[in-house]
């Protein structure tokens, strides 16, 4: 017996998930065979940090969204969602009240003739007309640590020209992020200028 999708893969957030565990209760062996998968084709083409959650089917009501979307945007991995077209402005509503600074991609109808990708930021993407339709998959990237962006550049600079009467540039550098936990290249950069100038 074979149980066959003409779109994306069965048993992912999908109803034959009862038949499967109907099969394993019974000792029947489920063999998978690979398909097209919105989760992983979508995910290949989002540019979005690979490591990530995939949480299907969204609630429907209101308040179990909210619930379900407060915890969720505190995950730091990108998000995976299957949501109904139609209804695609109303969850785009509540993606803009939880996932502050992160990108969206919207992917429909993957691998038919009306795919379409849709990429913007979370705050800015706008509303779609009401004639939105197709299977709709949406991707939300990583959450990225702001903090590590954030480098007081006197503090480097001043650590990094002590350093480097003793250390070459790579252990300067080395030495400054096992003490500051900044971004690396913003390191890198002002610590290769303080050489530069000592040199000319």
């Amino acid at each position: 017996m074979s149980l066959i999708s003409d779109a994306g893969t069965p048993l992912l957030s999908d109803p034959g998930k009862y038949l499967l565990n109907e099969c394993l209760r019974n000792g029947i062996s489920v063999v998978p065979i690979p398909g097209a998968s919105s989760i992983i084709t979508s995910m290949s083409v989002s540019g979005f940090d690979d490591k990530f959650l995939f949480y299907g089917f969204l609630p429907k009501t209101e308040n179990e969204l909210e619930k379900v979307l407060s915890s969720l945007s505190k995950n730091k991995f990108s998000q995976i969602f299957f949501i109904p077209a139609l209804k695609i402005n109303f969850y785009i509503k509540r993606f803009k009240k939880y996932y502050h600074n992160r990108r969206v991609m919207i992917a429909k109808e993957i691998t038919k003739i009306h795919e379409a990708f849709y990429r913007d930021k979370i705050e800015t993407i706008e509303n779609f007309d009401s004639n939105f339709k197709g299977e709709v998959t949406i991707v939300i990237s990583e959450l990225k640590d702001n903090k590590k962006d954030n480098v007081d550049e006197k503090k480097i600079i001043n650590k990094a020209k002590k350093l480097l009467k003793k250390y070459s540039l790579k252990d300067t550098v080395d030495l400054i992020m096992n003490i500051e936990k900044v971004n690396r290249k913003k390191v890198y950069q002002l610590c290769l200028k303080i050489k530069n100038e000592k040199n000319n």
